[in-house]
């Protein structure tokens, strides 16, 4: 897995969590117990720290980053989908980003909300818990309780942490095609 200091901060990663050998970690990436981070995904703490809290997940292509002074923060048994981009947000336990969303400098995703594939949370915004936001900007559209939002927001911490179980001791290099 690649990992890189800056300036002499390091990335921390429990021994428990699954880092994909082709994600990046930069700088002051803290990667706690049974999170993972998976292919192509790209977390870069050279302005503000990035912390990905336990049992978290962090899909391929997403990308991590915050402003100088804003920390970075997936909470635990979060998911961040694929392609999405958290830039200088917080986004509270077991809430769902879902695949190319966007979340910007200063919002807060509530704890057990999704955020709808492709939407946008501005700048500051706050989503609070609970809820279904979709739209560009994001806004709340309803509870999540009851829908197959919370069947998602339910099954995918644990999914992707017996997923990662499984690459841990599943993957091997086979090499490159002529």
């Amino acid at each position: 897995m690649p990992l890189y200091s800056f300036e002499g901060m390091r990335p921390t990663v429990h021994p428990t969590a699954f880092v994909a050998p082709t994600a990046t970690i930069v700088g002051d990436v803290t990667i706690e117990e049974y999170a993972s981070v998976w292919y192509g995904a790209v977390i870069r703490a050279d302005y503000s720290p990035v912390i990905v809290r336990a049992g978290a997940n962090v899909q391929d292509g997403a990308v991590l980053h915050g402003p100088p002074g804003t920390p970075t923060e997936v909470g635990a048994r979060a998911t961040v989908a694929h392609n999405c981009v958290v830039h200088g947000a917080v986004l509270e336990e077991e809430c769902l980003i879902a695949n190319g969303a966007i979340v910007l400098d200063g919002a807060r995703v509530g704890a057990r909300s999704l955020v709808a594939a492709g939407a946008v949370v501005s700048s500051n915004q706050e989503i609070p818990p609970g809820v279904l936001a979709a739209g560009v900007p994001a806004q709340v559209k309803r509870a999540i309780e009851g829908t197959p939002s919370e069947f998602w927001v339910k099954a995918n911490p644990g999914a992707y942490r017996e997923l990662a179980q499984r690459h841990i001791g599943g993957i091997e290099e086979v090499g490159s095609s002529p």
